[in-house]
C-alpha cells in the first residue's frame, strides 16, 4: 500500500530513516544472504537473489554496488510492475580470485520512495581443483529427449585425492565417474553429467556434490544449467490482470504454442468467474486464446488455473495461472498489505 496512505507516512517520518524504509524493500526479496560454500578455480558460481515487487507503484531498481571485485552484479529486469518479478544475479570470479571471499551487494532503488537493500555473498574458491568446463551446461532439451555433458575435474596435489560421491537433489540428473587417472602431482577425472528424458519442462538451475576424500575440502559443488522446452507452451505464464475493481471484468489473451499442430480439446478453470473463447475444431500450431476474468467482490489477491488439454501425442496438456489483485476501500490499495509497510519519502 504507497499511495492514499499520508497519515501513515506522516506518522513513519517520526521514525529513524533506516527503520520501516528499509524493512518495504526487504520484503521484496527471498534472501538476503549466499553462501557458495567451497568452489572449484574456474567453476561458475552464480546465485539469483530474487525480487518480486509486492506494491502497486512500479519499483525500479538504479544501481547496484559492490564491496569486492570478486563478486560482480547484474539486474535481470531493472523497473519491476506490481507481482513482477526480477533478480540480482551475483557472479563470483573463480578466475581470477582464490581464497575466502565475502562480498557485499547495495542494492540502490530509486523508485517509488529510496532505499537500500545489503546482500551478501560468500565463498572459498580453491586452486587446486580445476572444473574444464566451468559448468555442466546442457544447453536446449526437448521435453522427453536426452542431453549430455562431459566435464573433466582436475585436482594439483597429493597423489592420494579421491572422489568418494557425487551427489544431487535433482533426481532427473545422473553421472557417470571414470577411473581417476594419477599422474605426479596430478589427478583428473572423466565425468559424464546426464539429463534423464523424464525430466519436466522448465529452467535447470541445479548442481552436483563432489564428496572428496580431502578434509581441507570435504565438498565441492559443480553447477548444471539447461533448459528443458516444452512440447506444448502457454504465454504469457503466469496471465497478469494487475489490479481491477470488485466485479470489474478485464480481457486478456494467451497465446498457446506447440512443436506440431495441434487441436485443443478443451481449456478451463478453476472458478466460473475466468471464460475464454476457443475452437475446438481448429488444427494449427499456434492457438490465440482471449481470457476474460471477472474480479471478486472481496478485496485482496485471487489466483486461478488454467488448464488445457490437446490432442498431441506427448505431453498434450499444460497450465497456466492467473494473477490478480482486487482494490480495497481505498481506490490504489492492495489490501493484503498492512499500512506499516508503506516506505517514506
Amino acid at each position: 500500500m504507497l499511495r492514499n496512505v499520508s497519515v501513515a507516512i506522516g506518522l513513519l517520518l517520526l521514525l529513524p530513516a533506516t527503520g520501516p524504509a528499509k524493512e518495504w524493500a526487504q520484503k521484496m526479496f527471498q534472501t538476503m544472504n549466499h553462501d557458495f560454500g567451497h568452489v572449484a578455480r574456474g567453476a561458475k558460481a552464480e546465485f539469483a537473489f530474487e525480487v518480486q515487487n509486492l506494491y502497486e507503484e512500479d519499483v525500479h531498481i538504479a544501481d547496484v554496488r559492490t564491496s569486492c571485485g570478486c563478486t560482480t552484479p547484474t539486474i535481470t529486469k531493472p523497473t519491476l510492475k506490481t507481482w513482477e518479478k526480477g533478480s540480482i544475479v551475483a557472479t563470483l570470479n573463480t578466475r581470477s580470485f582464490v581464497g575466502q571471499r565475502n562480498s557485499t551487494l547495495t542494492v540502490v532503488i530509486d523508485r517509488p520512495y529510496y532505499a537500500e537493500v545489503h546482500l551478501t555473498i560468500a565463498g572459498y574458491i580453491h586452486s587446486d581443483v580445476d572444473f574444464q568446463p566451468g559448468v555442466a551446461a546442457l544447453g536446449d532439451v526437448e521435453q522427453g529427449a536426452f542431453a549430455e555433458q562431459e566435464v573433466a575435474v582436475t585436482y594439483r596435489g597429493r597423489g592420494n585425492w579421491q572422489i568418494t560421491d557425487v551427489r544431487s537433489a535433482n533426481t532427473h540428473l545422473e553421472v557417470e565417474l571414470g577411473d581417476p587417472i594419477r599422474q605426479p602431482g596430478l589427478v583428473s577425472y572423466k565425468m559424464l553429467v546426464r539429463l534423464k528424458p523424464d525430466a519436466p519442462s522448465g529452467l535447470l538451475q541445479d548442481q552436483l556434490t563432489l564428496v572428496t576424500n580431502d578434509q581441507r575440502m570435504p565438498t565441492v559443488v559443480l553447477p548444471v544449467e539447461g533448459r528443458v522446452t516444452p512440447l506444448l507452451a502457454v504465454n504469457p505464464s503466469p496471465l497478469l490482470f494487475g489490479t481491477l475493481a470488485p466485479g470489474q471484468s478485464a480481457t486478456k489473451q494467451i497465446v498457446i504454442t506447440g512443436k506440431q499442430p495441434f487441436r485443443i480439446l478443451s481449456i478451463g478453470a478453476e472458478h466460473e468467474t475466468v471464460q475464454f473463447k476457443t475452437a475446438t475444431d481448429v488444427i494449427k500450431k499456434v492457438h490465440l486464446v482471449p481470457v476474460t476474468v471477472t474480479a471478486p467482490q472481496q478485496p485482496g489477491e485471487f489466483r486461478y488455473t488454467i488448464a488445457i488439454e490437446t490432442d498431441l501425442a506427448v505431453a498434450p496438456k499444460a497450465t497456466c495461472q492467473i494473477r490478480g489483485t482486487v482494490r480495497g476501500d481505498s481506490p490504489t490499495a492492495a489490501a493484503h498489505r498492512p499500512v506499516d509497510a508503506a516506505p517514506q519519502r
